[in-house]
């Protein structure tokens, strides 16, 4: 499909729990040459979206997957849908809604036809990092969801020099935590900065969880242990995992973040 012209996206119906099972058969060659198709979801789709980008150079969606897509899009937002059909060269911008869903998905078998969600949750981005700046960051965009990027941290599937080269002003690294507790998301994060995938970063967006704490250490707690040393800002509450509603981020865009007291968003361009 990835090498079908007549094809322009692809998108699974649930995020999966194995897709690394495909990184050893996918001809990245190949991918690299042809004409680019769209590749769309999260969870551990992102085990085949980071890798497409940063091995071929190819546009990667993370954003909601099939069965999210029928739901109406908060103000503050885009679809997906919206921002594949945008041309190269497109700028858009999207921020925090201020609402979210958290423990509570919709029965898809007995209510097929739902595009509402019922949100049960309000707030907005928050910094956790120490710093009291202004921030204005820029970069080339690349992340994805935690417990399945650490099984390629230190492969050539998640080495991001390629894109960071191509990069006038570093990157912006997204990361999120499906469903492991604190302690886990904390070692995990240590090991993939280790690795090197946060080399460059000028921000880090942490997207909002559901996924709970540990006796000794919230997430937030966790992402700053591991990460704090790197002495950039660091953004929590993003909504690009899997607390519904979904900021839909392009892994190779140009990102450009900017969080005061004034305003907080995230504008991407398509290169």
């Amino acid at each position: 499909m990835l090498l079908d012209a007549r094809i322009q996206a692809i998108i699974p119906s649930w995020g999966g729990v194995s897709a690394i099972d495909l990184i050893p058969h996918l001809d990245f060659e190949a991918l690299a040459a042809a004409e680019p198709t769209w590749v769309i979801g999260y969870s551990d789709i992102s085990t085949l979206l980071t890798p497409i980008t940063l091995r071929t150079g190819m546009a990667t969606l993370h954003g909601g997957n099939l069965l999210d897509t029928p739901y109406e899009v908060p103000e503050a937002l885009m679809s997906w849908i919206d921002i594949a059909l945008l041309p190269a060269g497109s700028t858009f911008r999207q921020a925090s809604p201020g609402v979210y869903r958290v423990n509570n998905w919709d029965d898809w078998e007995s209510t097929p036809d739902v595009t509402k969600h019922s949100w049960n949750g309000t707030g907005a981005w928050l910094r956790l990092d120490r710093g009291q700046a202004t921030i204005n960051a820029t970069g080339r965009l690349v992340g994805g969801c935690i417990e399945t990027l650490i099984n390629l941290a230190g492969t050539p599937y998640l080495d991001t020099l390629p894109l960071l080269g191509n990069a006038d002003k570093g990157l912006i690294v997204y990361v999120e935590a499906s469903g492991a507790d604190a302690t886990t998301i904390c070692r995990h994060l240590h090991g993939m900065r280790l690795a090197g995938f946060f080399d460059g970063a000028q921000a880090i967006l942490v997207g909002r969880t559901g996924a709970p704490d540990s006796p000794t250490l919230t997430q937030a707690e966790a992402v700053h242990d591991a990460l704090g040393t790197l002495d950039v800002p660091i953004i929590g509450n993003v909504e690009c995992g899997h607390v519904p509603p979904h900021l839909p981020i392009v892994n190779g865009a140009l990102g450009h973040l900017v969080f005061n007291d004034q305003e907080q968003y995230l504008e991407q361009t398509l290169l």
